[in-house]
């Protein structure tokens, strides 16, 4: 009496197998379409960012920018990579029990793989070095200057053209109001430690400095409220440094002036905090 071979036996059960992976993989691709159907546009728009916030500024956007190219270049070598291991699995997977050809070195292929992600490395140093000089050009043609005092654990604005201030406290947030559509210069100071301003929404920040002072300008092109907050662990009381950020038009922001002017916060705030060698006036 004759019994099946092993390949036969097992042929139909591997075949089964194949056919439930294929039947799982579709359902999955489905499930991921009718959820991707379900999103609203700015849950797709949030994706099309790759996370980071709606550009509020008309310098924001070459920022983005350079952040989804870096992702397209990330995920094009991710994608060439997984396709070259698939490739890699099917076609060298073994076949019987003879030893493959065995291959020392390839001059050719160490060439490509030495050459190209240095190239990648050049280009995306260059557009970097292009844009990074974009947005830190400071022209001093801006129609407002603030001096953004932080410290521990707060933060003030000085509007030096307007000669008015205002000043966080540990019961109120600072608020920052700004004109829409009118460029800004802002000049960071701190007294004490290093802290780090940053609007997310304008999609850069900038590190403040004991006894430095640095200076970026930008063109707030959007109205609405943003939230800022200390990107630097500047200390015990780090996450109490948020502040809220305005952008309003002109006569809304002039008012805002007027109402700081008439509770007594005019001229400098008046604690020593913006001088730049860090002492105490």
């Amino acid at each position: 009496m004759s019994t099946p071979s092993v390949d036969r036996q097992t042929r139909p059960a591997s075949g089964r197998l194949r056919a439930r992976r294929v039947a799982g993989l579709a359902g999955a691709l489905a499930l991921v379409a009718l959820v991707a159907t379900g999103c609203s546009q700015s849950e797709i728009e949030a994706w099309q960012r790759g996370g980071f916030p709606a550009p509020a500024t008309e310098q924001a956007p070459i920022i983005l920018q350079q952040w989804q190219m870096s992702w397209i270049a990330a995920l094009s070598v991710g994608v060439l990579v997984w396709a070259l291991i698939i490739i890699a699995i099917i076609a060298f997977r073994r076949r019987g029990n003879e030893m493959p050809e065995q291959t020392k070195y390839n001059i050719p292929i160490e060439m490509l793989y030495t050459v190209a992600p240095l190239i990648m490395i050049m280009t995306m140093f260059y557009f970097t070095a292009r844009d990074q000089a974009e947005i830190t050009k400071v022209t001093n043609d801006q129609a407002l200057t603030v001096n953004v005092v932080g410290f521990k654990w707060n933060w003030a604005f000085n509007y030096i053209d307007q000669g008015a201030y205002s000043v966080g406290s540990p019961e109120q947030r600072a608020e920052l109001v700004l004109p829409v559509d009118e460029k800004v210069k802002f000049e960071l100071t701190s007294p004490d430690v290093i802290h780090s301003f940053w609007i997310p929404s304008f999609l850069y920040k900038m590190d403040v400095f004991p006894g430095r002072k640095n200076v970026f300008e930008v063109t707030p092109n959007k109205v609405g409220v943003y939230a800022g907050r200390c990107a630097e662990l500047c200390g015990v009381n780090h996450s109490q440094m948020l502040f809220t950020v305005r952008v309003v038009p002109k006569a809304e922001f002039e008012a805002w002036i007027a109402a700081l002017k008439a509770k007594g916060q005019s001229g400098m705030i008046e604690t020593g905090r913006t001088n730049d060698a860090g002492a105490t006036e």
